[in-house]
């Protein structure tokens, strides 16, 4: 979009403002065990590592017309200043700040990132596309408003779709023969077909193929390759940047997720909740990987740092073979190390600190994500079929949240207390208080926040949680019956539709009180997130940034 007189004179970040800006992002290794790789695996990854990092060029295209060559100008001033905005620009992969609503850091750049990026004309309106998307037939409409097509303007100033295929060519081809490279040193099939078929989409930009062949990966080499994401374009939420995740699969933490999907029905059948509601049959849920990181570019690499993702989003795909959970065990751990370790040496109490501890994070994440997949999915209200989601509206996504936390804590309990699973009560729970502030921190405006608001108030109303001398403990006597009430009160709002006693719960509890507040504002000075460096990808030669 133009720029105003006024936005256009925005100062630029001072020295000091980007030290400050920076700090946020804590400097973490980030490795992974290649140990048990073959030759030829070994081999394709430092294809896939390669064939990634030329995703970065075209995410940067996507981002700003003008982002590479601001890049090139950047690493010519070796001055303080000069070192520090390439930090900062690399950080957020453009000049403008992710952690600060997109704006400038930079001068002679937009003031703010353009809410269409590079993927529609700056000078576009949203009335001028969506007029012209209205004059189309209806095939057409499809492409104009499809993932994966650029929206430019024909020589006489009309607009006009360009197929990523084209607009990205120069470093797409070469990526598809690395990816094609790749395939031929691996013996797995299923990453075979994967990467012959992402390749084949990179000339044809029919992407469906590729993305049934990824749903069935199997393959020690966990990888994602593609225009994915569409946050970036906030004028519509139609077009999908480039990103590259190349991990490795960890066995044990796989093996750990089937014996909870093992388990499903028995802690679906004794939920906290009427039985009249409990579904005798859960079915299918959608898989779950857990990998570490080698590396990761283009829209996986700015600002803060993805731990897990759901892909993909082709509506087809999701319908025939459902969506793949994968969570990102080591930036996990270094995000907890990072940054939950600081966290709780300011607010736990001095014996709890002891008990922080890495498993019963990663464990209460993996059993979050699957306690999603358990509790009411489809209801009956007056003789109605419908949904939580219809029920609760705009409120389901924070009352779902918080129950699936809840949920995995109560399924943690419950499998432990049935000598299932080996759990560390202390060391769970003491965890999970910890990590309530690491969420709560990052406000109210979305449903994690809102959602651990409510746990986190409903436990120190319960006297489960303690707050003594300003730091806080928990209370074991008191916990186990708590969370079990909590668990009952949200899947019961879930079950009938509640939709007045989830807003109830939400007023009186989804907030930050004083003593909260006075916590949060104590750890001001750690870091938001990591930044993060490829060891393990450096070591395996693997082309990154200079």
């Amino acid at each position: 979009m133009l720029m105003t007189p006024t936005e256009a004179a925005l100062p630029a970040a001072d020295l000091a403002e980007l030290h400050r800006m920076s700090s946020r992002f804590a400097p973490t290794e980030i490795r992974a065990d290649t140990s048990h790789l073959t030759p030829g695996d070994r081999s394709a990854l430092v294809d896939l590592i390669r064939a990634a990092r030329m995703l970065d060029d075209i995410f940067m295209d996507q981002l700003w017309s003008g982002n590479r060559a601001l890049l090139d100008r950047l690493k010519q001033d070796t001055s303080e200043l000069g070192r520090a905005r390439l930090q900062y620009f690399r950080l957020n992969q453009g000049p403008w700040s992710d952690l600060d609503g997109h704006i400038a850091f930079l001068p002679g750049v937009p003031p703010r990132k353009p809410l269409g990026a590079n993927f529609y004309p700056e000078d576009m309106s949203k009335e001028q596309f969506e007029s012209w998307v209205g004059s189309l037939p209806a095939d057409k409409q499809k492409e104009a408003e499809g993932f994966f097509t650029a929206i430019r303007r024909a020589p006489r100033g009309e607009l006009t779709t360009v197929p990523y295929s084209q607009a990205y060519s120069a470093r797409l081809d070469p990526c598809a023969s690395l990816l094609r490279q790749a395939a031929g040193h691996s013996t797995n099939a299923t990453l075979q077909r994967f990467l012959a078929a992402r390749a084949d989409a990179f000339h044809s930009n029919d992407y469906y193929a590729s993305d049934v062949a990824w749903m069935d990966l199997d393959s020690p080499l966990d990888v994602t390759f593609g225009p994915y994401e569409t946050y970036n374009d906030e004028l519509f939420g139609y077009k999908a940047g480039f990103e590259a995740y190349v991990n490795l699969r960890d066995e044990a933490e796989s093996a750990k997720v089937k014996f909870f999907a093992n388990h499903l029905q028995e802690m679906e059948d004794n939920l906290p909740m009427d039985a009249k509601y409990l579904n005798p049959g859960i079915g299918a849920l959608a898989p779950i990987a857990v990998v570490n990181e080698v590396y990761c570019s283009g829209d996986a690499a700015h600002g803060v740092q993805t731990a897990a993702y759901n892909l993909p989003n082709d509506e087809r795909v999701v319908r025939e073979k459902g969506a793949r959970r994968v969570m990102l065990r080591n930036v996990q751990e270094a995000k907890f190390k990072t940054i939950l370790e600081p966290i709780a040496g300011r607010v736990l109490a001095g014996p709890a600190r002891g008990a922080l501890d890495f498993d019963s994070f990663f464990t209460h994440i993996l059993a979050h994500e699957l306690s999603h997949g358990i509790g009411p999915q489809q209801i009956a209200l007056n003789g109605r079929r419908t949904s939580p989601r219809k029920e609760l509206k705009e409120l389901y996504s924070t009352i779902e949240e918080a129950k699936a936390d809840t949920t995995g804590l109560f399924m943690l309990q419950y499998l432990s207390d049935r000598n299932y699973l080996n759990i560390d009560e202390r060391r769970l729970y003491t965890t999970y208080l910890a990590s309530s502030f690491r969420t709560l921190r990052f406000g109210l405006k979305e449903a994690h926040g809102k959602g651990m608001a409510i746990q986190f108030n409903f436990l120190v109303e319960k006297g489960a949680l303690l707050r003594r001398d300003g730091r806080y403990e928990v209370d074991f006597g008191k916990v186990k019956a708590a969370v079990r009430e909590l668990v009952h009160d949200l899947l019961t709002l879930e079950a009938t539709g509640d939709y007045t006693g989830a807003k109830h719960m939400m007023d009186t509890l989804g907030v930050i009180r004083p003593e909260e507040r006075e916590t949060i504002d104590s750890l001001k000075d750690i870091p938001v997130d990591i930044a993060p460096e490829f060891v393990t990808a450096a070591q395996l030669g693997g082309v990154l940034q200079p």
